[in-house]
């Protein structure tokens, strides 16, 4: 589950500042009422209201401007700093100047700047603060004597204020360099996983590269022994072995397409219906002791999607994970569901396996770590780089049955293409099963 942290920089502090802003007409407008009619103190009210009411117009003008999607510079913040003080030193100028109890609430557009501006600003808003200071001090309307109870009582307002916002301020700041060190850690850890899949993808080049060679042969010589054999059950082992070498022949051609569409960035445009109805018809070919149900709406089939190279491994992946936990379990059937959910794709892969192993929730996504005796563990991790490269996320879960749920969740304004409707006819969600379902059947020696 995505956590909505707290953020600091100019967006987030002009946000801030609009709240505190609107804090501020309320808490002076009360403050104001109960000096005048509750203590009976003499002030200059008409011209109080009016720096409130200046102060209220700016509020509402910077809240309707931060609803727009204009960004926000650090001159600009500036600007509403500049413009808090000046209210705040007329306010102050009226109310007795320094000896008001409220002129420490000067230093808080400091402690607000030093979290998001740098130091040559930091500098000109404290000299804008002492500047405002310096001039109540010399230049303000006396308030008439109040006793020392009020000017203690207001004293103890102002800091309790105070001590309230720093304290906000200090913890908000303290959560985000702990988000930060944490988002820090984890993309070391995305960079060592990184330069992991670099180093297989450089050894699968190679690999191709030389594996295709004893492929030809093998594939000659399986082709003059068919010749011979054309009976009898050396004859259907001999079409499996042919149809396993076609095979891993498609698989190096495909790995070679995959690297060049990598390579030029070229997305290809595709209904959804169609690549889940390709996607099953690969798992069907590949795992076929293991049945898959495919649910996937027709409205959400029927969306032309460019679809980014690596995303069809990454599904298969997913697949393939999820017949071997079904298959340990004694279990021949998995699930995949896609669905729109707002906006994204979701591709929810289920299985009935006997859910997480020790750890294995902790280490998904992570290289060389598996939970099958025969695993390379690299499955879900080339699963969740493709998911994070197309700005996606990827995370399993445990169902409550038997199984687990692995999530591939995807933006869809990215993928969707110039028209989100394609007229070619797309196949149905029970013809894409019927599919899945009729070439898990096959004859294994009858695949090619």
């Amino acid at each position: 589950m995505n956590v909505r942290r707290p953020e600091f920089g100019v967006p987030a502090v002009a946000r801030t500042l609009a709240w505190l802003r609107f804090s501020a007409v309320i808490g002076q407008t009360a403050t104001v009422l109960f000096v005048t009619r509750g203590l009976g103190i003499a002030l200059d009210q008409r011209h109080l209201y009016t720096g409130i009411a200046a102060l209220g117009v700016f509020a509402l003008l910077v809240a309707w401007r931060l609803g727009r999607d204009w960004p926000v510079s650090a001159a600009e913040l500036m600007l509403h700093v500049a413009i808090d003080t000046i209210v705040l030193g007329w306010l102050l100028y009226l109310t007795g100047g320094a000896t008001n109890p409220f002129a420490a609430l000067l230093l808080m557009p400091i402690t607000l700047v030093a979290t998001a501006l740098s130091p040559r600003h930091v500098i000109a808003v404290a000299l804008m603060s002492l500047g405002t200071y310096v001039v109540v001090l010399r230049w303000n309307q006396p308030l008439p004597p109040l006793g020392a109870s009020l000017h203690v009582l207001g004293m103890a307002m102002s800091f309790l204020i105070s001590a309230a916002l720093l304290g906000w301020f200090i913890s908000r700041l303290a959560l985000v360099l702990r988000d930060n060190q944490a988002l820090a850690q984890r993309i070391r850890e995305r960079a060592l996983r990184d330069e992991g899949i670099l180093a297989i993808a450089t050894q699968a080049a190679g690999a191709a590269h030389e594996l295709n060679t004893p492929l030809s042969t093998m594939r000659t010589l399986i082709t003059e022994l068919r010749r011979e054999h054309t009976e009898g059950v050396l004859a259907e082992d001999l079409a499996l072995l042919d149809s396993q070498i076609e095979r891993c022949r498609d698989s190096l051609r495909e790995l070679v397409a995959v690297g060049k569409a990598q390579l030029a960035q070229a997305s290809e445009r595709r209904r959804l219906g169609d690549f889940v109805a390709e996607c099953s018809h690969r798992y069907g070919l590949l795992r076929p002791e293991v049945s898959l149900a495919v649910e996937l709406p027709e409205t959400t089939a029927e969306l032309a999607l460019n679809l980014p190279p690596g995303l069809r491994h990454a599904l298969l992946n997913l697949l393939n994970n999820a017949a071997d936990a079904s298959r340990a379990n004694g279990a021949d059937r998995i699930g995949l569901q896609v669905s729109q959910v707002g906006d994204s794709i979701e591709f929810r892969v289920r299985d009935q396996g006997a859910g997480f192993a020790a750890g294995m929730d902790a280490a998904l996504g992570n290289p060389f770590h598996s939970s099958k005796s025969t695993g390379l563990g690299i499955g879900l991790a080339l699963a969740d780089a493709t998911a994070e490269r197309l700005g996606g996320t990827l995370y399993a879960r445990e169902t409550g049955g038997a199984g687990v749920e692995t999530v591939l969740a995807l933006p869809l304004r990215p993928l969707l293409a110039d028209s989100t409707r394609d007229t070619v006819a797309s196949p149905s969600p029970a013809a894409v099963d019927t599919a899945a379902h009729g070439q898990a059947r096959t004859p294994a020696a009858d695949r090619r």
